[in-house]
């Protein structure tokens, strides 16, 4: 996953996003997402609001393989639908004015979405194919792991980003202010990491992620 983050940062956004793509049929965003980095408010204000059932990207995703994208103003490119006034400001709240949604298919048959989030311009046409090629790369990767199991101690994206901010000398009050995050929830998040390398403090974990190229 380090690498995965490290080209969504590459790429200018702000946020990546692993899940099950949605159907017709799913209320609510937070329990069809594997790994992400989404603030939590956001998630939280969209289910709230059942935001998922009039989803403008949703409907077009439903339609097509090709990659989606959007912008706050304009909506889903190629849709002459806008985006809702709620859903714009809940964009705009989270600093979130141009995505791109990249459907992936596992071996399995599964139907997936790779999303990325940020505050960016929008994609040139170059842009999107490069992005779309290493998202397939790495959702290839990321697929034969989560069937083989060998990735119970991987840590999740938001584990990598709480850790990586550790490293980087930050509290956990501090990185939950920078993740949208409690630090009640940042704490639970270094607790599970703690685990799955086996370590017994912050510290050890630091440097055993370092030692393993978790993070850089």
């Amino acid at each position: 996953m380090e690498q995965w983050l490290s080209a969504t940062r590459d790429f200018g956004f702000d946020h990546l996003t692993v899940m099950t793509a949605p159907t017709s049929h799913d209320t609510r965003l937070a329990p069809l997402i594997i790994e992400g980095t989404l603030p939590e408010s956001y998630l939280r204000e969209f289910d709230a609001d059942g935001m998922l059932k009039h989803c403008i990207v949703v409907e077009e995703l439903a339609k097509s393989i090709m990659p989606q994208t959007w912008t706050l103003e304009r909506g889903v490119e190629g849709s002459n639908e806008p985006f809702t006034d709620e859903m714009k400001s809940l964009l705009r709240r989270h600093k979130l004015s141009m995505g791109v949604v990249i459907p992936v298919f596992a071996l399995d048959a599964g139907r997936y979405v790779i999303r990325y989030d940020g505050n960016r311009p929008p994609l040139s046409c170059t842009e999107i194919g490069h992005l779309s090629m290493a998202s397939m790369q790495a959702f290839d990767v990321f697929d034969r792991l989560r069937r083989s199991g060998t990735n119970q101690n991987v840590l999740s994206a938001r584990e990598l980003e709480v850790v990586r901010w550790t490293a980087q000398g930050k509290t956990s009050l501090e990185i939950g202010q920078i993740l949208s995050l409690s630090d009640h929830t940042v704490n639970a998040y270094m607790t599970n990491a703690i685990k799955k390398l086996d370590c017994v403090n912050r510290t050890q974990l630091v440097a055993k992620a370092l030692r393993m190229k978790l993070i850089s």
